[in-house]
């Protein structure tokens, strides 16, 4: 079965490396200020890599933009409270999940190629979307409360409906317990980094310049 390739953060993901743009002949520069600091369009088109890596397909200048600063707050916010890097040995899972969730080793490897990275690039893309994730998952995972009758709910209405369309016996709420408290929370954690970075955004002096022309 073809597994479900894991999210860019917020909507993921996820990573700020002007070195991955090489190659264009476009010269580069400031696309958006955020306070005292500036996104570049190398750092655009890193991510739009990225994405065409994971997805097979990447979002707009204009949105990726926007996740671009919305990393920018949680990155800032996660270096104010000294958060810890991952650990190799969690940066070497999230890899292995990573090519996980292609369906072979040579789908891995084409979509590398065509989205012109190299397995470094790839590899600090995942630290640095792993270190987000995590600061974030650390940041409101301890506030979130999963009720019974949610967990519930979510067996009626995703596992046993979607074992059922598939002519399959589905797993009992017992055995599906963990998996679905954890996708719940996950939801929760989700919802509120929006809020979170919506209020955050408010509160900051964000220029955007993508679309003016470069003098």
């Amino acid at each position: 079965m073809r597994r479900t390739k894991p999210k860019l953060f917020v909507g993921a993901a996820l990573v700020l490396m002007a070195g991955l743009a090489r190659g264009q002949e476009v010269l580069d520069r400031i696309v958006a200020k955020v306070d005292t600091d500036v996104i570049l369009l190398s750092e655009v088109r890193a991510l739009e890599h990225y994405q065409l890596f994971v997805d097979g397909k990447a979002e707009s200048d204009e949105q990726v933009l926007d996740r671009l600063i919305d990393q920018w707050i949680v990155r800032s916010e996660a270096k104010a409270a000294l958060f810890t890097q991952p650990s190799e040995n969690d940066v070497k899972r999230s890899l292995e999940r990573l090519k996980r969730s292609f369906s072979s080793a040579e789908e891995y490897e084409e979509r590398k190629k065509q989205s012109r990275l190299t397995d470094d690039d790839i590899e600090r893309m995942v630290r640095a979307q792993l270190y987000l994730s995590s600061y974030l998952d650390s940041r409101f995972r301890a506030s979130i409360q999963i009720a019974e009758k949610d967990i519930e709910q979510f067996y009626k209405t995703r596992i046993v409906l979607r074992a059922e369309s598939r002519g399959q016996t589905p797993p009992t709420l017992d055995a599906a317990r963990g998996f679905i408290q954890e996708a719940l929370i996950r939801q929760a954690i989700n919802e509120q980094s929006d809020r979170w970075l919506k209020e955050s955004r408010a509160r900051l002096r964000v220029e955007n310049l993508l679309n003016e022309k470069p003098k």
